[in-house]
């Protein structure tokens, strides 16, 4: 008998159910949820620390979804390993899901460094899950001194969801710059001047290296006292799955187009894997929800015998804090760069061989998706009138044909 297995229960997740379910509607899927909550959406998290959303209303699905899709979740399993062979998950109960094909949506996983005295902190937290958001609120009080380790998105949305709760928060990170992996120094200062707008406080180019107890010894010299530590260094790919039983994985677990991995049936997909940045044409982890969503959606289909290919993979990251929305895309490959910018606005464009290859833009975002969406299909700029596209994102730039094929009939 058929079966679909898929290890993981997040936004990847949910699209390769629909992208099964979009060519086979009766095989039944099984789902392996380590979470004990339904698909929720995932950036929200720092929205419920902050009190403005609950848990019910942060489903990324309907509550019948599973249901009407013919699935079984296994909600507090993890998978402990796959055996190719003889085509089995073996789950940390014991048990043995067999599968016709099988999909790897693991996610990532909290960094935490190995730092002298980590374990005598009694107070620590990560922040990925709804989970650890749950766990931070019920710690907070208004008295509460925060200590973030790690000033990139995880530890910034961390700091703006934790600030109407607490006394004072600290931010630390070895990086010269906040968002050092998705903004240039420019863009970077403006985003933490906002956040400093706000009482939060940066220790940058340093970190802690040692603790005893609530405080934090610096790099600097500097000590940082405390009453919780958030530690939000990074993520990295959870990959074991498919190494352990001899499928390839650098930082990811490799993919191709086809979001196949390099063991027979079993696919995979989301923030586990690496596959190829059309913005650059190398192998990259692009750890984003709509990735996620895209190649969920493309594993799904093709295990169900579908055709699907998802080959333009871009990196894009929108943020916001305290009402200042940035939002970037693609790569800066080192050639022109088309800028604007003003006390409220930047907008920072990047060009080679005649391909818009990157954006970043703070404060005005809208209608950004014409920008992402040069970048993704790589489109000749002498084919459109780029000189009112790059001052204004218009699909009237584009000609007529175009508009129609692009944008459904829009003239």
């Amino acid at each position: 008998m058929k079966q679909y297995v898929i290890i993981g229960n997040g936004v990847a997740a949910a699209h390769c159910i629909e992208g099964i379910r979009s060519a086979d509607k009766e095989t039944p899927v099984t789902v392996v949820s380590a979470e004990k909550h339904p698909v929720y959406c995932r950036p929200l998290i720092s929205y419920y620390l902050e009190g403005k959303t609950a848990p019910e209303r942060m489903n990324y699905r309907p509550a019948d979804f599973y249901q009407n899709n013919g699935c079984t979740v296994l909600y507090g399993k993890s998978a402990a390993a796959i055996d190719p062979n003889k085509k089995e998950v073996r789950l940390n109960d014991g048990s043995v899901l067999p599968y016709t094909a099988l999909c790897v949506a693991t996610g990532a996983a909290p960094f935490v460094p190995p730092t002298e005295g980590l374990d005598s902190v009694e107070r620590q937290f990560t922040f990925l899950t709804l989970d650890d958001a749950i766990s931070l609120k019920q710690a907070a009080t208004k008295e509460s001194r925060v200590l973030i380790v790690g000033a990139g998105l995880i530890g910034l949305k961390c700091a703006e969801g934790l600030h109407p709760l607490v006394k004072e928060i600290t931010v630390c990170d070895l990086a010269d710059r906040v968002l050092s992996s998705i903004l240039d120094h420019d863009c970077a200062a403006r985003m933490q001047t906002q956040l400093e707008r706000h009482g939060i406080r940066f220790l940058l180019s340093d970190t802690a290296v040692r603790y005893e107890k609530n405080t934090a010894f610096m790099k600097s010299g500097k000590t940082v006292d405390f009453d919780l530590l958030v530690l939000a260094v990074g993520v990295r790919a959870n990959t074991a799955l498919i190494r352990d039983c001899g499928g390839e994985a650098q930082r990811g677990i490799l993919v191709d187009e086809r979001m196949r991995t390099s063991l027979p049936d079993v696919y995979a997909a989301g923030d586990c894997t690496q596959g190829t940045d059309a913005s650059i044409g190398q192998p990259r982890v692009l750890a984003i929800l709509p990735n996620d969503a895209l190649q969920g959606r493309c594993a799904g289909v093709n295990m169900a015998g579908g055709n699907a290919v998802f080959d333009n993979a871009i990196p894009m990251n929108a943020i916001g804090f305290f009402g200042l929305h940035a939002l970037s895309a693609g790569s800066d490959c080192g050639g022109e760069v088309y800028e604007e910018t003003d006390a409220q606005h930047l907008k920072r464009l990047y060009l080679k061989d005649n391909r818009l290859t990157g954006f970043m833009l703070i404060g005005d975002t809208t209608r950004a998706g014409i920008y992402t969406s040069l970048i993704r299909e790589q489109t000749p700029l002498d084919s459109l009138d780029f000189e009112r596209l790059k001052r204004t994102p218009t699909t009237t730039a584009f000609a007529a044909n175009e508009r129609r094929h692009k944008f459904g009939g829009a003239v």
